[in-house]
């Protein structure tokens, strides 16, 4: 599938052959791809821009975060492809099923009230770790309607306008942040039974599982805290 009513936004820091595995996954289904750099130093963005990807490199005077690398690279997208009607998020770590955009956008066609839609995520290697293993487990989510999404899901331009795009200061969490938003207005999450790609989360040691853990906490109390009554 070639659409130009999609586009794709990719972000990533030092990736390497990963992110050239994630943006050769994306050729096939769209041309409008812009991916966005956090401050690499291996050729990420060079990489990119060699495979036919809008490359921004943030700034660096200015905190990086996911959803401040999402937002910016949405904005592009819509800068360089105004009628655009569907923008799928992915991180650089991971690649595109070849069937997902087709089926995750015949889905959102006749579901009109829906303005999210992830499929199931995967790990590359389940079995290299117990880590991996757990991540596994962590994006095997229940299908049907949901009350939010990871990074990688495809979303309604008109609904992801609407509501202001993601919160940029938030460390982690923008995600289910954004889907809460979304919900008040009146639209509808949703977890299709497809699949949507694999992830490499690479992670062999207890340490960078902890901090992911702690970040995580931290979300969710952030969550929280922004929408208490």
């Amino acid at each position: 599938m070639i659409s130009d009513d999609i586009g794709v936004v990719a972000i990533g820091r030092n990736e390497g052959e990963r992110l050239i595995a994630c943006l050769a996954s994306i050729k096939s289904e769209t041309n409008n791809v812009v991916y966005v750099d956090s401050g690499s130093t291996d050729g990420s963005a060079a990489a990119a821009e060699k495979l036919g990807a809008f490359v921004i490199n943030l700034d660096l005077t200015r905190p990086f975060t996911a959803a401040r690398a999402r937002n910016e690279g949405f904005t592009a997208l819509k800068a360089l492809k105004p009628e655009i009607c569907f923008a799928q998020f992915i991180d650089g770590d991971c690649v595109l099923a070849q069937a997902w955009l087709d089926t995750a956008i015949a889905f959102m066609k006749q579901r009109k009230d829906v303005a999210v839609v992830s499929g199931r995520l995967r790990e590359r290697h389940p079995t290299a770790s117990v880590y991996n293993q757990l991540c596994d487990f962590e994006w095997d989510t229940p299908i049907g309607e949901a009350v939010a999404c990871g990074g990688n899901a495809l979303v309604r331009v008109e609904a992801f306008e609407a509501a202001g795009g993601f919160k940029p200061q938030m460390i982690a969490g923008e995600e289910p942040e954004l889907c809460l938003r979304l919900r008040e207005r009146g639209w509808k999450i949703w977890r299709l039974d497809a699949e949507m790609g694999l992830h490499d989360a690479a992670m062999t040691r207890f340490s960078p599982w902890w901090v992911r853990s702690v970040r995580c906490g931290y979300a969710m109390a952030e969550v929280s805290q922004l929408h208490s009554t």
